[in-house]
């Protein structure tokens, strides 16, 4: 117990270096989350070995999953900005949501477009399509990009394909159809929280650091706009053809020796989708100047440098703190109390907040409550179905500094970290705690 009290206490005095840095000192976010993990590791008495060890694995990890996304991503951003397609999706939407909607519009977009893709993913492909929006609707950016970065959490939290929900159902053997199904009807509500916070809360911070937000200029409409619908491709296109691996993956075990299906695998790597959207996109630059697009390009790619530096320190402060073990003892010690339904909530809650990966904290927990089930009477009927939600539920509680999806959301949308924690972490308290009710009612009636 004492150990697992010293490792909570190193967890929140690195949360308080990590926003005094940043914030008072004005320190680059990168050096402050390498000295956070390094400071973790030394606390917490890891081996030298294993903290650097865990350091480049943590940075490395991240930027293998995510790191092309975000260079491919960021360059189809310039790419839609420069054509002039973001401002013209932009016009094309708010002409039937109204201006008023815009923030809705984003938050149903995340949505729909959140069960195929990964948050993060998601979140890097409709960007630009969020920053034009900001800017025609005249919406703070902060609004826009809690109300878009909450819907794709939900989805990403609660839902299959998506892979902590997928592994849990595994592990639990819950049928993945019934799964599906009630997780949609949760994560409408859970949306809906994450919405409501963001255009409640976010009004209050206007001082982003974002020339999005509320600007002075008058929006005025450009008739040489490209297309909508053609602006629409590069963008829809990845995530059809993201969605359709998932959808085969879901139904498919696997055929190696057929093209169609290695090519629709092939394709719908987020990564090669991505290449794919930013192709497309450049069929939208009306007159060909290989100058033009070698500076679009390598805008796309400097703009990106940072975001992945931050981005892949994140995921080695993560990764130090799952080195420390904090999250299994924390888990431990929940493991053995009668909550029911609330047991899986707060492991996953537990573990999501002290190494920052829902995944892992969704199939961590789905180990530890395995043996549990019929012990905490959710081995029957729809049970395994809500423990898996439940656990869901927990691994939104919270995504903060040491989540590599709040350092997309923070730095994609040029919002202050300090605003970033008071607005977008604090959505995801709400809406695990909002989706853990509606659990917890549900299973008055199911279990």
């Amino acid at each position: 117990m004492y150990q697992t009290n010293f490792l909570i206490l190193i967890l929140l005095l690195s949360i308080v270096f990590i926003i005094f840095m940043t914030g008072k000192m004005k320190m680059h976010a990168f050096f402050v989350l390498i000295l956070a993990a390094l400071g973790v590791g030394i606390s917490a008495g890891l081996e030298p070995a294993l903290i650097i060890s865990s350091l480049k694995q943590g940075f490395g990890d991240t930027l293998g999953s995510i790191g092309i996304v975000i260079v491919v991503g960021t360059s189809l951003g310039v790419v839609l900005e420069k054509t002039g397609a973001a401002l013209s999706m932009a016009d094309f939407i708010l002409k039937r949501v109204g201006e008023k909607n815009s923030s809705l519009a984003m938050s149903i977009t995340g949505l729909i477009f959140g069960i195929p893709i990964f948050c993060d993913s998601g979140f890097v492909v409709l960007s630009p399509l969020n920053r034009s929006l900001a800017l025609r609707s005249r919406t703070s950016i902060t609004i826009m990009a809690v109300s878009l970065a909450s819907s794709l959490f939900t989805i990403h939290c609660l839902i299959p394909p998506h892979p902590g929900a997928t592994a849990a159902a595994g592990i639990l053997g819950v049928d993945l159809g019934k799964l599906m199904l009630a997780g949609i009807l949760i994560s409408i509500p859970t949306a809906v929280i994450g919405y409501l916070w963001a255009n409640t809360i976010g009004r209050k911070f206007n001082d982003n650091g974002s020339d999005l937000n509320y600007p002075n200029e008058d929006y005025t409409v450009n008739n040489n706009l490209p297309n909508p619908y053609l602006s629409f491709v590069p963008i829809i296109f990845p995530i059809i053809l993201i969605a359709l691996k998932s959808i085969l993956l879901l139904f498919v075990d696997g055929s190696d020796g057929e093209f169609l299906f290695n090519t629709i695998i092939f394709l719908g790597d987020p990564s090669i989708a991505l290449m794919v959207g930013l192709a497309i996109s450049l069929s939208l630059i009306s007159s060909w100047d290989k100058n033009l697009l070698e500076d679009w390009l390598d805008m796309g790619v400097k703009n990106a440098g940072s975001i992945l530096a931050i981005t892949a320190a994140g995921g080695a402060f993560g990764s130090i703190l799952k080195a420390t073990g904090i999250g299994v003892s924390i888990g431990n010690i929940l493991a053995p109390l009668n909550l029911g339904i609330l047991l899986p909530f707060l492991i996953a809650a537990g573990l999501k907040t002290a190494q920052g990966s829902s995944t892992v904290a969704i199939i961590t927990t789905s180990s530890l409550i395995v043996p549990l089930l019929p012990e905490l009477n959710l081995n029957l009927d729809w049970g395994p179905v809500l423990t898996v939600l439940s656990m869901g539920a927990g691994s939104m509680v919270v995504s903060h500094t040491n989540d590599s999806y709040f350092w997309v959301v923070t730095k994609f949308s040029d919002i202050k970290m300090q605003t970033s924690l008071k607005v977008f972490t604090t959505a995801t308290l709400l809406m695990g705690l909002g989706a853990e009710i509606i659990i917890f009612g549900l299973s008055f009636f199911l279990i």
